[in-house]
């Protein structure tokens, strides 16, 4: 399956398309081939696209005033990223947006996206829900990072992303989890003792 025809199934999961509306659909989109460490997004620059994964890893992350890096999202396929707040205000980022892996994305830009909207009404409820999924998701992290302590954190990613996992430098899973470098690799390490 090529990557237009992969967006279109994800979308059918949400709404139904005609055949007409799918090929409307599909020629607002452009694919994207980004290289491993290659930004798509960077502050002060207004985030013109949304970016679904068809293929690779994405990590959004903001520098704070001590040059430390906070990832705030990952993707990989199947999952959307962007700087949210820029991209739907229009206004200069405040976030990276970067490749983790060699990725392919599939983009719609933001006066596309619109258009799309005001042509095909039905494409505001699948923007929708795939922005009220990623509202509750995001939810369910902070209520994660304020209640749970770092080890329960890794344990819940690990079970539900375990190939994520393997795929993400220890460095972003460990800004991601909101811990160090050092302390992550101190519980990988203490896991492996265990099963040993």
């Amino acid at each position: 399956m090529d990557a237009l025809e992969q967006i279109a199934q994800y979308v059918k999961r949400h709404i139904p398309l005609t055949a007409e509306e799918e090929q409307y659909f599909t020629s607002l989109l452009r694919v994207t081939r980004v290289k491993k460490k290659q930004l798509i997004v960077q502050p002060e620059f207004v985030c013109k696209y949304r970016s679904y994964v068809y293929s690779g890893a994405m990590r959004a992350y903001l520098l704070d005033h001590h040059a430390q890096e906070h990832t705030i999202a990952i993707a990989i396929e199947d999952w959307w990223i962007s700087d949210y707040n820029s991209y739907i205000f229009q206004q200069p980022a405040t976030l990276f947006v970067e490749a983790l892996e060699d990725s392919i994305l599939i983009q719609i830009d933001y006066n596309a996206e619109q258009l799309l909207m005001e042509t095909i009404p039905k494409f505001e409820r699948f923007f929708r829900i795939i922005t009220q999924r990623s509202f509750a998701f995001l939810q369910r992290r902070l209520l994660s990072s304020l209640s749970k302590t770092a080890e329960e954190r890794y344990e819940e990613f690990l079970q539900k992303y375990p190939a994520i996992v393997q795929r993400v430098p220890q460095y972003a899973l460990a800004s991601y989890l909101g811990m160090s470098n050092v302390y992550l690799s101190q519980l990988r390490n203490n896991r492996t003792t265990k099963k040993s």
